[in-house]
């Protein structure tokens, strides 16, 4: 199963929704595919979606699944990325109105060059990168431990 990830914010993630409808469409992607969409206008014709699921639904879908496609939040691809799951990062870019900025761009390729996730910044990749997170999963595991207390009580701390 692929579970898609496009987050909860206030920005649209039409994109990656409507390419992976035609990669199911085209029998490009044959796995039964499940997404949460988020605030994305494109409702997909050809898989499964939620624009919101809760907490206990999210982790479901991230543990049934082979491959996580999702946008390139912190949380979102560090989650994933624990779970041992191939993923997927396609950032939000400004340029389409996903995003305020691009900062989504610096996260997936600092992991993607640790050899952690495969990243996608063109859609016409998207469907290789499927393909390849089946034929040639990636084997490096994440087990960086979260230094988000330490983070938040420095910043208090100022």
């Amino acid at each position: 199963m692929i579970f898609v990830c496009v987050g909860s914010r206030d920005y649209q993630f039409d994109r990656l929704l409507k390419k992976i409808d035609e990669l199911v469409a085209s029998g490009e992607i044959q796995d039964k595919v499940i997404a949460q969409i988020g605030q994305s206008e494109y409702e997909p014709q050809h898989y499964e979606w939620h624009r919101f699921v809760d907490r206990d639904c999210f982790k479901k879908y991230q543990n049934e699944a082979d491959i996580i496609i999702s946008h390139a939040g912190t949380g979102a691809l560090i989650g994933a990325l624990k779970l041992e799951k191939q993923v997927i990062a396609v950032p939000r870019l400004a340029k389409f109105g996903e995003a305020l900025d691009d900062h989504q761009t610096q996260i997936s390729r600092v992991l993607a060059e640790e050899g952690y996730l495969r990243e996608v910044l063109d859609m016409k990749n998207l469907g290789e990168a499927v393909r390849l997170a089946y034929a040639d999963p990636i084997v490096k595991k994440y087990d960086r431990p979260s230094n988000i207390v330490e983070i938040i009580d420095m910043f208090l701390s100022k």
